[in-house]
């Protein structure tokens, strides 16, 4: 029901978060956009079929939005890092009931002609301190992924880290199933994201 669709850098400037990415994979970004709704701005790199990467920051040339950003952007402090992971789905309306309080609402969004649905928390904070994924229904059959460049850079396994793994499992049982996400209990949350570049394979965190 649910598919890795993308991962997200969150970042101080998008300058940093782009320079942080392309120093450790060894590959160059593609432009993004900008997301008007929530006042930020981002730049894309293609993972393989159906699956991307983005740097997201907060854009200091728009106007602060009227509600919290998403991915708790208007925390974020220090360097650049990966916070948060991104799931797909066919229809927000049937994957919301199953998900832990919190998940958020459906949001409709467009820039040019992508449009997507996009399940965002009141108060910008994603479940489990952000380990539960974004939900996201793309709509239109587009999706970013098919329009990036190549960079000969592969995903070969997601760790999510948390203090409450079981429970954070057992909200993703049923909806999820991918062996490249792996689920680990730690002392805090946190994402590991292996990847196969140009530099070999490299662990983003």
């Amino acid at each position: 029901m649910l598919e890795l669709d993308h991962l997200a850098v969150s970042a101080a400037t998008l300058e940093e978060g782009a320079h942080h990415v392309e120093e450790a994979l060894g590959v160059t970004l593609a432009p993004g956009g900008r997301h008007e709704l929530m006042g930020t701005h981002n730049r894309l790199l293609h993972l393989g079929p159906g699956l991307y990467l983005e740097v997201i920051a907060v854009d200091p040339e728009a106007p602060a939005p009227a509600r919290p950003r998403w991915f708790d952007l208007d925390r974020f402090a220090g360097p650049p890092r990966l916070t948060n992971w991104i799931a797909r789905c066919e229809a927000l309306a049937q994957v919301l009931p199953r998900a832990p309080a919190g998940a958020g609402a459906a949001l409709a969004l467009s820039r040019g002609d992508l449009a997507w649905e996009m399940a965002v928390p009141a108060d910008g904070r994603l479940p489990f301190d952000g380990a539960f994924p974004a939900l996201i229904a793309w709509q239109q059959g587009a999706h970013p992924a098919a329009r990036l460049p190549e960079a000969d850079c592969r995903l070969i396994g997601l760790e999510v880290i948390h203090p409450q793994a079981r429970a954070l499992r057992a909200a993703l049982a049923g909806l999820l199933n991918d062996p490249r996400v792996v689920i680990s209990e730690g002392p805090q949350k946190a994402l590991r994201a292996t990847l196969r570049g140009p530099r070999g394979e490299v662990v983003l965190s």
